[in-house]
């Protein structure tokens, strides 16, 4: 029998490398650029600001423009893997603590 704590991993791995794209869309980074009045703006207007009228290259905001762009990169897809598999696999060991 496969352990619970497994399945939480790899089901925390597959969902954080697929739902993390379509979160950075709706937060307003795509492919066409940062839409208007969405979060993103919001964070961009932030970042000028304090950097005195432009973005920082590799600030929170560049690097999440450049996955909203182009996707996610192949060391940040595996850094997303991890984390979520860790977190499902934590999840899932808490899981079977709590019921066995």
């Amino acid at each position: 029998m496969v352990s619970p704590t497994l399945i939480t991993a790899a089901v925390g791995a597959v969902c954080s490398v697929l739902l993390t794209p379509l979160a950075i869309s709706a937060v307003g980074f795509t492919t066409g650029g940062i839409v208007a009045g969405s979060i993103a703006s919001l964070m961009m207007s932030a970042a000028a600001i304090a950097n005195g009228g432009g973005v920082a290259s590799g600030s929170i905001v560049a690097i999440l423009q450049s996955f909203g762009t182009a996707g996610l990169t192949t060391a940040a897809t595996g850094a997303l893997a991890s984390a979520g598999a860790t977190i499902g696999g934590v999840a899932g060991w808490v899981v079977t603590k709590l019921i066995c």
